[in-house]
């Protein structure tokens, strides 16, 4: 089947106000930022979001927290974004932070089958126990706060632990980037840049993946593919100008040495 479609503002043309969606990506590296950007030039609002971060004020998934599109994200890192933070503490912005790990297990769970898992991480913590602030009023005041978690007491190695019981997420769409992909939608991510993309792709009911260079199928080797077409129901391929627009949060140099002739 072939999945390619003209265009990402086709790809996300069926994203309405108030969906969910996992967006792959860590920091601004490997962020399908071609399709964050046809989804804000869209219109649509009240988005509930799944990303490791929220990208920063100008760029990424801070494109749309500026233009006040998001009502709620699920994240496991907040740093780098002013403007997240001032939503957040006025009442803005409904945010739900957990653990990185459980974030990208919830999502792999999520495209897996399986209902929940559990884990040892936030065990004795606010994560497990309840009252991590997710709202706050326009005054700072904290207005709603997290459920208390299911726990289970494990022995491990002859020792009794508590553990957490996380549920899995589901989305209702996942917004990917993949270095290379084909029109069957099997793609093959770049080093870092793969990081959450595969898990949160598995998470939604409908993947779109935007990728740097579309080949046919049958010239990706099966044994390099990372994640099966099987999770993708929608393929962009970028221009060499989307490819190359790439950022960085900050960019770090040291001084030329000149040598003396």
């Amino acid at each position: 089947m072939d999945k390619v479609v003209r265009s990402a503002a086709e790809a996300i043309a069926d994203i309405t106000d108030g969906a969910s969606l996992a967006v792959g990506g860590f920091g601004l590296c490997g962020i399908p930022s071609v399709l964050i950007q046809a989804l804000d030039d869209s219109g649509v609002t009240d988005l509930e979001v799944v990303s490791n971060n929220c990208g920063v004020d100008d760029w990424g998934l801070g494109i749309l927290l500026q233009d006040k599109k998001i009502r709620r994200i699920q994240a496991s890192y907040v740093g780098e974004n002013k403007e997240f933070e001032r939503q957040y503490l006025h009442g803005e912005l409904e945010v739900e932070l957990t653990p990185q790990g459980t974030l990208a297990e919830k999502l792999r769970c999520g495209g897996s089958g399986i209902a929940g898992f559990y884990t040892l991480t936030g065990s004795g913590t606010q994560v497990a126990e309840g009252g991590l602030p997710l709202r706050h009023d326009a005054d700072g005041t904290v207005v709603k706060t997290s459920a208390p978690k299911d726990t289970r007491v494990f022995t491990v190695d002859g020792e009794e632990r508590t553990y957490v019981l996380e549920e899995a997420i589901r989305c209702d769409f996942a917004l990917v980037r993949a270095w290379r992909g084909d029109r069957h939608g099997n793609l093959v991510f770049r080093e870092a840049a793969r990081n959450f993309n595969p898990p949160a792709a598995m998470a939604g009911r409908i993947t779109i993946a935007e990728v740097e260079e579309l080949v046919e199928p049958g010239e990706i080797d099966p044994d390099d593919v990372q994640l099966p077409g099987i999770f993708v129901q929608r393929v962009v391929a970028l221009t060499p100008e989307q490819v190359q627009d790439k950022r960085i949060e900050r960019r770090t140099v040291r001084p030329t040495e000149h040598k003396e002739s």
